[in-house]
């Protein structure tokens, strides 16, 4: 049985190369402006989805999109996916009000996203 839930795929990141070109690309299909929009990073909300584009990767040096599902509990959750055969690829840490991000990969190697957001 889970120990935390997941409150579903609601963040998805997609690493591009250039930024201007992929933000119109986006603006054109999501039919929204970006709600955050910078040289480092343009995020879209469209649907209950938020879309982000990341320049090169970002730091975490992305080579292709990565799902992030939300949860209560980022720890608990990491926790029983690595005791389930997930490798920690990168720890949970606070990337700005409160919102902690950690990822890991399946066995297969496939990067999987998670993120808290502050209760």
């Amino acid at each position: 049985m889970s120990e935390s839930s997941t409150q579903g795929i609601r963040t998805v990141l997609h690493p591009v190369t250039d930024l201007a070109a992929a933000k119109a690309v986006y603006t054109a299909l999501l039919g929204v402006s970006p709600t955050a929009d910078s040289e480092y990073y343009v995020g879209f909300d469209a649907e209950g989805q938020h879309i982000g584009l990341v320049p090169a990767g970002g730091p975490q040096q992305m080579d292709s999109p990565v799902a992030y599902w939300h949860v209560p509990d980022i720890e608990a959750k990491l926790a029983e996916v690595t005791a389930a055969g997930a490798a920690l690829k990168e720890a949970a840490r606070d990337v700005g009000g409160g919102r902690l991000v950690a990822t890991f990969t399946d066995p297969d190697g496939n990067v999987l996203g998670l993120i808290q957001d502050k209760s």
